[in-house]
């Protein structure tokens, strides 16, 4: 069944092949967007494209690295060749390493601060004017719990999720005037493959790992599926007056935290 909170727009969603990015993208879709799936896993991303497809909504994959300029550059432009505009970007591309600064290698480093934080830069660069031109749009990125308090052996994702906060907020300060609203989410401990692959990294038995991320208030990890209803507000006109704000979706998580 088809909304149409997103009727007539169209989304670029990074990261959109799986975990969060791939709920966030069939919801838009149901919801009355074209999306743009952009990730490196081309399968996977054509699979969502699929799904759309088969539902009723439109999509097309673009595979890219979204590190590199001209690749965004090229999403882009296939965008709005295909779609006629863009009216959300949602930055989502993420990876995790989890370490402490003793531990992380200079290139584990690099790479994090480029997917998280970087793309983000890139990304926003390429269609801010597009927004701008057309009277208006939202941009929401994906920060982390650990972007407002920090977390053990996670330093380089705790330093790029804090950068992702406040690079939202002189967005949205920059970008107001132009009626681009930028926004982020700070999702806590969510049901995707990147959190089980934490448990590898750390060495920790995937049950215990999850068992432990699930020691909030409401007694259990996030869906995707939940993630993506909060980037579906924040991308749609149900928002029109928030701006700038960093929305804390974490079953509790952070609410006992100074």
């Amino acid at each position: 069944m088809l909304g149409n909170q997103l009727q007539g727009k169209t989304a670029v969603i990074t990261g959109g092949a799986g975990g969060i990015g791939r709920s966030t993208a069939l919801l838009f879709a149901r919801e009355g967007a074209a999306v743009t799936i952009v990730d490196l896993n081309q399968p996977a991303g054509i699979e969502v494209v699929r799904e759309i497809s088969i539902g009723g909504g439109r999509a097309i994959f673009e595979r890219a690295d979204v590190t590199r300029a001209s690749d965004c550059r090229c999403v882009i432009e296939r965008t709005v060749q295909e779609f006629g505009g863009i009216h959300v970007l949602f930055n989502n591309a993420g990876i995790i390493r989890r370490a402490s600064v003793i531990e992380i290698s200079e290139d584990d480093w690099d790479a994090v601060m480029a997917v998280n934080v970087k793309s983000i830069f890139l990304m926003s660069r390429e269609v801010i004017p597009i927004m701008a031109n057309a009277g208006g749009g939202s941009i929401v990125n994906t920060a982390s719990g650990w972007g407002l308090a920090g977390g053990g052996r996670a330093a380089v994702y705790c330093a790029s999720k804090g950068a992702v906060v406040l690079l939202t907020k002189a967005m949205a300060i920059d970008h107001g005037g132009q009626k681009i609203r930028v926004n982020c989410i700070c999702p806590g401990d969510t049901d995707t493959a990147m959190l089980r692959g934490e448990a590898r990294q750390l060495g920790e038995a995937e049950d215990r790992f999850l068992s432990d991320s699930a020691k909030r208030p409401l007694g259990r990890v996030g869906t995707p599926e939940e993630i993506a209803q909060a980037a579906l507000y924040l991308a749609s006109d149900a928002s029109s007056f928030v701006t700038g704000t960093a929305l804390v979706v974490d079953g509790g998580g952070l609410a006992g935290s100074g």
